[in-house]
């Protein structure tokens, strides 16, 4: 960065820090962050960036003309929403809502593509025109491909778009990202085993479901060991499983229910997985003399950086920590984003920034966990980050 655009980054830290811990102790989950969204608003319209409500109930735009010619419309998206999980943490800033928090950063992420939009508004020295997307529900409802659904590109045309995320274990100061394939699909699957049930003292008399069932949990593996070519990647994981009741041991269960995850990066292993499963749920149902159902839900699809987006990313990211900095190919990791929807209908990238790797460095615990926070010294880094890959993409000086 220069000098210039270091310092007013610098001074604008403070505020971002209020606006990232007053969102983080009023968490709201998917599609209710009606406050969270209020705050968007009114801070784009304090620094005069026009503002769209109402995409996917919550969704809040921005949309900003640069001050020289040019076509060009660029997409920045940033998610809103907090997770239903009780926070264990006891700093002042910690959640007020029982049973939500801000524990994969979503905060954080508000907060530095605010700071880039205030920052871009007061030196709008670019060509083109970016909009500033502020997403509901990436947890899980798929918020992003409701606003697509509901005439996001249509009234909002994008050429490009962009996504970042902050990434616990990664230093401060530095930024991951590669071309292709970089998070995994996601998909949800309930497997239901039904046999007769019975008295626990005379399993002979009935057909057992629960013996299935395990057989089962102990057989998803056999399709990654198995099925899967060495050089593809696939995760399949049991998260749930319900059958009986825990005040009658003595009586089998005549339904068992099981559920997972499974992640995959290509449409083939995301074919495979669906097709094995359902085989090996009614194969070793039938064979213990009970039936099984299942339901596999496509959820996420694969997120996909295109090539020329990417490229255009680390150098962004470059000019904001230095190349050095800057991991071009980093491993694909098997969590996912439902930016992917976004990625699906324009060219883009997403972008993984440092949020810390030890305890001193403010990032020693994981996203998706009770202890989590995001550290607020990335926050000018990230909003740097916006801005440079603004100059880049629509011809202004880069920062």
């Amino acid at each position: 960065m220069t000098t210039q655009i270091h310092d007013e980054l610098n001074g604008f830290e403070a505020d971002l820090t209020a606006i990232r811990r007053d969102i983080h102790r009023h968490p709201e989950t998917a599609f209710e962050e009606v406050r969270t969204a209020d705050i968007v608003a009114q801070r784009l319209t304090e620094w005069g960036i026009p503002v769209t409500r109402g995409l996917a109930k919550t969704g809040v735009i921005g949309t900003l003309q640069g001050k020289r010619p040019g076509r060009k419309l660029l997409g920045l998206r940033a998610d809103m929403d907090a997770l239903n999980l009780q926070e264990h943490n006891d700093f002042d800033h910690r959640s007020v809502n029982d049973g939500k928090m801000h524990a994969c950063g979503h905060d954080g992420h508000t907060a530095m593509l605010l700071g880039a939009a205030r920052y871009l508004a007061g030196n709008p020295d670019f060509a083109g025109t970016v909009h500033f997307i502020f997403q509901p529900a990436e947890e899980g409802l798929g918020g992003a491909r409701v606003m697509i659904e509901q005439g996001l590109f249509e009234k909002h045309p994008c050429d490009a778009v962009y996504g970042m995320h902050n990434m616990p274990g990664l230093d401060v100061g530095k930024f991951a990202i590669r071309a292709g394939a970089m998070l995994a699909s996601s998909d949800s699957w309930t497997v239901t085993f039904n046999g007769t049930g019975g008295h626990g003292a005379m399993p002979y008399r009935g057909t057992d479901p629960t013996m299935p069932a395990a057989s089962f949990v102990l057989a998803t593996q056999t399709i990654v060991g198995r099925n899967v070519p060495s050089h593809e990647a696939v995760v399949i994981s049991v998260g749930h499983i319900r059958g009986g009741d825990f005040g009658a041991p003595n009586v089998i269960p005549a339904e068992v229910v099981v559920r997972g995850t499974a992640r995959s990066f290509s449409p083939e292993m995301r074919d495979l997985v669906e097709r094995r499963l359902g085989e090996l749920a009614r194969s070793t149902a039938e064979a213990h003399g009970c039936t099984a159902q299942i339901h596999y839900e496509r959820r996420y699809p694969v997120l996909v950086n295109a090539a020329e987006q990417t490229r255009i990313a680390v150098d962004a990211a470059a000019l904001t920590v230095g190349r050095e900095n800057v991991d071009p190919d980093v491993t694909p990791l098997a969590g996912a984003e439902d930016f992917a929807f976004m990625l699906e209908k324009k060219p883009g990238a997403y972008v993984m920034i440092g949020n810390g790797g030890t305890e001193g460095d403010g990032g020693c615990h994981n996203v998706h966990t009770p202890h989590y926070d995001f550290n607020d010294r990335i926050l000018t880094t990230g909003a740097a980050y916006w801005v440079n890959l603004v100059r880049l993409e629509l011809g202004g000086s880069a920062a």
